[in-house]
């Protein structure tokens, strides 16, 4: 259809706007979605094109677009499935600032026909912005006369987000000199203030820096901090003063709102801004949230901001202050009692008048441990008052006058150890009608008595310590408890002092005073001393003091230090020669010599190996040594060849580690005839040569050593019964001496060692030896 339009081109363009703003109305709607702010690109906004009621195959024919005043890159359509989605950052605080309601606004326009939608997308606040101070550092400059409880108020953070996400909580750190008192104001903002605890002197403490830390209310939360820099400043030198040190007003409770409560005046003996004074409550006690004095700066006049209540307090101390304007300022102190006439009811008022704690575990029943008084303003009925004790504890209350005065008495024994501290509830209630009642609380701390000795967790204990140990050293800990606190659970730690054989247990072992720990004060020996016990006594603080022992077994452990000890010459663990007469015609399997050794030594420390060494340069030598026996015998029959004088080298070596050994050496001379000719000794010595001399030499001497043993042994066996005979003592007995006991009857030398230890109750242990058993030697010929 043409629709032709008679005059000029300006009636063509005005009727080309009637016709768009015809079809602007006919399709205008208007949608509403909400997003978060910093969505991720992508997020889904909403279905736009199924709720325009569009389809979605007609979105490109039809030019559907999106445009907006505000900014049209935030959000975009799909126009293959018409979603609205985000497209790039949306950051709230940057569209809309810190206003309550924040939206987009889109403008959807499809042609073919003419078709415009409005939509609002709702931007919703997320926690992204932390709290931030104006500055990184706030300066605060105070006098080093500002009085206790002064207030200083500080500049409060800024929070971009909204709603909870900008609820802010001020932290203080710790200081000795400040605390910090949060101001909320009536738009519910919070200002911090800082509030001074201790006397500040300027010159001690020039600044004082503190640490103020603010966290929002959003979720994760998130914080902002800032250096307070206090800077204490001189004063000068005239303060400003009161007319009055105190005043005192009193007034009804029913008092109207703004009435003026007092004139105050102050004056200063300065000039200039020295002399100029502003006015100000320092702090209202007892603090009430029904009534609050307001004071004006200029006049110092108290006017009452609220209503007063003679049942919430009767009386308020009003500590004002007058500060002049001097560099640095001066601050001078009044205190205006104000006294409030009574025109109400009054509840029961409970007052502790004395108190007598903590008490004593051991207090006997009926022990008085606090005077009560209960109080009722009002009169008549409304005034008598009658007092109960809860919960159920071992106190009970008893009346002494009137029941108007109590008594807090101990009605069962206390136990500390069971219960440490009682928390009371004294309720007094009066017989008015409806009854009013009070409550008061009080904490009975029960005091401890040396009750309890301490304990140890066993009352024996087993300590393995390997001997050879260094001076000193730590061995064991003792620790025991005591149920009892302070004082009484001190414990200290000592030895119960004996006799170990011959020597005080003292100097063996030591036990450190505080902390149990058990020391050996030398190297202990296992071959002296197998087992130490002994008991550690431990003793509380307490008067008097407790005390408990515990028993310690030590048990010395065995290590290899003792080289093995050959029994064939006195040279011991340096070896020997020993000669001996083999006919020519024995058989396999012949015993010509045994070697015998000991080692001090115990368990596999002792157990002895035998083995024969090779001969440098010699044939194979027809005789062998038993492993465990020491036995020397022959693997073969013996010929002709066989070198007519055999030197074998035996070695002994102990199964420790490492193993220690000896060594010992055996001539074997091979004769032709089985027999050995009887001849006079002389004539022997004469044949044999200077070795045949030296043997007969020696067999003297081995008599001579026989007799003088044997008298040595008769001596230790009437020694030892003498000493058991006597009453056994405790402790344990250090080990005897070795003793050499000759053989004459089969011509050989023995070793034997001899142990005791008597234990706590009186028995001997011997020390079982470690010598294998075996036939008797051959005569010995010669020892070397």
């Amino acid at each position: 259809m043409v629709i032709i339009w008679p005059g000029g081109p300006r009636s063509r363009r005005l009727l080309l706007s009637l016709l768009l703003l015809s079809f602007w109305e006919a399709g205008s709607g208007q949608l509403h979605y909400s997003v978060s702010e910093e969505a991720k690109h992508g997020t889904f906004v909403g279905r736009i094109a199924q709720d325009l009621g569009l389809e979605v195959a007609d979105l490109v024919p039809r030019l559907f677009r999106v445009t907006s005043k505000d900014r049209a890159d935030l959000l975009e359509v799909n126009l293959q499935n018409g979603i609205l989605f985000v497209n790039s950052r949306i950051d709230r605080e940057e569209l809309c600032g810190r206003s309550a309601e924040c939206s987009i606004h889109l403008e959807v326009i499809v042609d073919r026909p003419l078709q415009v939608f409005h939509v609002e997308v709702e931007v919703k606040d997320v926690n992204d912005n932390a709290p931030l101070f104006r500055e990184r550092e706030q300066k605060v400059l105070i006098s080093e006369s500002a009085p206790l409880e002064s207030h200083f108020p500080l500049e409060g953070a800024s929070d971009a987000d909204i709603g909870v996400n900008s609820l802010l909580t001020y932290m203080l750190n710790l200081n000795e000199y400040f605390v910090l008192k949060i101001i909320t104001k009536k738009d519910k903002s919070t200002l911090p203030e800082l509030i001074l605890r201790k006397v500040l002197d300027r010159e001690k403490t020039l600044k004082v820096n503190l640490l103020l830390m603010v966290i929002d209310g959003g979720k994760p939360e998130l914080t902002g901090s800032v250096q307070i820099q206090i800077t204490i400043l001189d004063v000068n030198d005239n303060a400003p003063e009161f007319d009055k040190p105190g005043y005192k007003v009193v007034l009804f409770e029913n008092v109207q709102n703004d009435t003026r409560v007092i004139q105050l005046n102050a004056s200063d003996l300065d000039e200039g801004l020295n002399r100029e004074i502003s006015y100000g409550i320092r702090m209202i006690s007892p603090v009430s949230e029904k009534c609050v004095f307001s004071i004006n700066p200029d006049t110092g006049e108290i006017r009452i901001y609220g209503k007063l209540d003679f049942e919430e307090n009767n009386a308020y101390e009003i500590q004002v202050i007058a500060v002049d304007k001097g560099l640095p300022s001066m601050t001078g102190h009044s205190v205006v009692l104000v006294e409030i006439l009574d025109l109400n009811d009054n509840a029961p008022e409970v007052v502790i008048t004395s108190l007598s704690l903590p008490v004593q575990e051991d207090a006997q029943v009926g022990t008085v441990i606090a005077l009560i008084s209960v109080s009722d303003r009002d009169s008549g009925a409304n005034g008598q008052v009658t007092c109960s004790l809860t919960p159920h504890v071992p106190f009970k209350l008893v009346s002494t006058f009137k029941n108007y005065y109590y008594s807090l008495v101990l009605d069962s024994a206390l136990d500390r150890e069971s219960k440490s501290d009682y928390q009371l509830i004294v309720t007094a209630c009066d017989r008015g009608s409806p009854s009013l009642a009070t409550t008061a609380s009080m904490s009975v701390e029960v005091a401890d008595v040396n009750d309890n000795a301490p304990a140890f967790l066993q009352p024996e204990y087993t300590v393995l310590v390997k001997e050879n140990n260094p001076p000193g050293c730590h061995i064991f800990t003792v620790s025991a408890q005591d149920a009892d606190a302070q004082e009484n659970a001190l414990v200290s730690y000592s030895l119960v002092e004996r006799r170990v054989g011959e020597r005080a247990l003292s100097s063996y072992v030591s036990v450190h005073a505080e902390s149990g720990k058990v020391y050996a004060l030398q190297p202990l020996d296992h071959e002296e001393l197998e087992l130490l016990q002994f008991q550690v006594s431990a003793r509380d603080a307490g008067v008097p003091p407790l005390g408990s022992n515990v028993t310690l077994q030590v048990f010395v452990l065995d290590e290899n230090d003792n080289v093995p000890a050959l029994l064939v010459s006195p040279a011991g663990s340096m070896g020997g020669v020993v000669t001996e007469l083999v006919p020519r015609s024995v058989g396999v399997g012949h015993v010509v010599a045994k070697v015998r050794a000991v080692d001090a030594d115990s368990g596999y420390n002792a157990w002895l190996s035998y083995e024969l060494q090779p001969t440098t340069g010699s044939a194979r030598s027809p005789f062998r040594v038993g492993l465990y026996t020491g036995e020397i015998s022959t693997t073969r029959a013996l010929d002709e060849n066989d070198s007519p004088r055999q030197s074998l080298l035996v070695l002994v070596k102990d199964h420790g580690e490492p193993a220690l050994t000896a060594t010992a050496t055996v001539l074997v001379s091979l004769e032709e005839s089985g027999y050995v000719p009887k001849a006079s000794s002389r004539a022997m010595v004469k044949a044999m040569g200077p070795e045949a001399a030296l043997v007969d030499v020696n067999v003297y001497l081995i008599i001579a050593i026989c007799a003088v043993s044997s008298l040595l042994v008769l001596t230790l066996l009437l020694y030892t019964a003498l000493r058991c005979s006597a009453p056994p003592t405790e402790g344990a007995c250090g080990p005897g001496n070795p003793r050499l006991v000759c053989s004459s009857a089969v011509g050989s030398w023995s070793n034997s060692q001899q142990r005791r230890q008597r234990c706590a109750l009186g028995r001997v242990r011997p020390r079982p030896t470690s010598w294998p058993s075996a036939p008797a030697f051959r005569s010995l010929e010669k020892i070397v």
